[in-house]
């Protein structure tokens, strides 16, 4: 396998020029080659076949003309187009030129009637889709793991915490339910999304086909018929209504669904780091034998790969808010100010999520469920919480239920001090023996009461139907 700067070098990347880090350490080879110039090149030519063939029914091309774009769709010449375009300076023009010179027999009839955005928008509506059947794949895996995970840790007590405080028992099984049902909820978004992506097709200049009405005259076909040829070659459905581009609310749309993809995977990593912590102790994400934690204290086990989910996390979820001002600056029929950071939000969006998943993935297949530090948790603070059995079985028996809670809360207030002095907590001791609670609930029954690990109610069965639910889903996808 060849290492990072093997890859780098046969590439031309030197740290000698500034490298993105999607060139080479986010994101896999396969994402970046759906959003490489090359590809889009050829995106941009496999159109300009399609044009080209359905102006051939129309009888404005020859067969020799569509055979001739045919045979060199392929031959992509990165250096000639940006000879071409330093003098130009016009990114697509430099293409057809570089394509017209390979092309003596069909080079004069490259984009015929068309305007650049009938063509970029086209290939940027085909890799949106791509990319989405790329990450929708990838999640696929996630979301198996995940409820393999619900499923087997579905019974496992351990201490629930709001307000990052103890609060009540739940299961390990049912915390990460909570995150696959969010993440099943972003599978379907995104396949919605990925359903709903439309191209412009092929209206000119200002969306109203007047460019192809004109060259079409006296043939029998019509523009939408053209149209509809072209699209079905691409298998691409066309926006009924476009301008000079097709509605920027696309973009926006797709980040978006990226962006909450990402704020699911950001909470269950920050969730990780924070059970990593020795104060909790309960989760670890795996921790290679050589891994370094910290250049200066050796003992470290710093949770890097879950902080690196929520630092690229965090670049995702404001990736939209550029797509949305591409949309609404998008002045009348169009302006080009999009142009310029569609080239790095679009394929750094889907870069960003892609990694995401992978890490999200590489992290649960080694995740440490900390069997001790949750016992431990459990230990001190679970009592705590099922407190609140007694005092349902205490009012059940006749008792006041305001002057339980205040004999039950004194005893808590104590227990949290002894707690901080550092010894163990009494709370069952104190309680059981307090005659006040001892005329409605015995002693012994104050003490199997509280058992903090019977206290989870249906949480380990709907644990698992959300497991089952995820594996239906995906099932149904196959």
């Amino acid at each position: 396998m060849r290492n990072i700067e093997e890859e780098k070098i046969e590439q031309g990347f030197t740290h000698d020029t500034f490298l993105s880090p999607f060139t080479w350490r986010y994101g896999s080879e396969e994402m970046r080659r759906l959003w490489s110039e090359a590809n889009k090149r050829r995106l941009w030519r496999r159109i300009w076949v399609a044009l080209a063939e359905a102006q051939n029914l129309a009888g404005l091309v020859s067969d020799d003309q569509v055979n001739d774009l045919r045979k060199h769709v392929d031959d992509i010449d990165i250096e000639r187009a940006s000879q071409i375009e330093s003098e130009i300076h016009h990114d697509l023009m430099s293409e057809v030129r570089t394509y017209a010179e390979q092309c003596p027999v069909g080079g004069g009839v490259i984009h015929l009637g068309a305007t650049s955005m009938d063509v970029e928008d086209n290939a940027d509506a085909l890799r949106l889709r791509a990319g989405l059947d790329m990450l929708l794949d990838r999640m696929c895996r996630l979301l198996n793991k995940l409820a393999e995970l619900t499923e087997e840790e579905s019974e496992r007590v351990c201490m629930a915490f709001t307000h990052i405080q103890p609060a009540e028992p739940t299961t390990v099984g049912y915390r990460l339910a909570m995150y696959a049902q969010d993440l099943l909820a972003d599978y379907e978004s995104l396949k919605q999304t990925r359903a709903n992506v439309r191209g412009k097709g092929f209206k000119g200049a200002v969306g109203t086909a007047a460019s192809y009405t004109e060259l079409l005259q006296g043939t029998d076909m019509t523009p939408a018929t053209m149209e509809a040829h072209i699209m079905r070659a691409l298998d691409l459905d066309a926006f009924l209504i476009a301008t000079q581009t097709y509605t920027r609310r696309q973009d926006w749309a797709v980040l978006s669904a990226l962006s909450g993809l990402g704020m699911t995977i950001y909470k269950m990593a920050f969730d990780i780091r924070l059970l990593q912590s020795p104060p909790f102790g309960e989760w670890a994400e795996p921790f290679g034998r050589s891994q370094v934690g910290s250049s200066a204290m050796p003992f470290k086990r710093n949770p890097i790969n879950s902080e690196n989910l929520d630092s690229l996390a965090r670049y995702l979820a404001a990736l939209p808010r550029v797509a949305w001002d591409n949309a609404a600056h998008n002045l009348l029929e169009r302006t080009l100010d999009d142009s310029a950071n569609r080239r790095v939000i679009l394929p750094e969006a889907f870069l960003v999520t892609e990694e995401l998943i992978t890490r999200a993935n590489r992290i649960l297949d080694g995740l440490r469920i900390d069997e001790s530090g949750i016992h431990h948790n459990l230990e001190v603070y679970g009592v705590f919480a099922a407190t609140e059995r007694v005092l349902m079985e205490a009012a059940r028996e006749g008792g006041d239920r305001q002057e339980l809670h205040e004999v039950i809360r004194e005893h808590s207030l104590f227990a949290w001090d002894t707690l901080k002095q550092g010894k163990p907590n009494p709370l069952i001791s104190t309680l059981s023996a307090d005659r006040r609670i001892n005329r409605y609930v015995s002693s012994k029954r104050i003490r199997q009461l509280m058992r903090a690990d019977s206290y989870v109610g249906d949480a380990p069965a709907r644990a698992r139907q959300m497991a089952a639910n995820i594996r239906s889903a995906l099932k149904n996808e196959a």
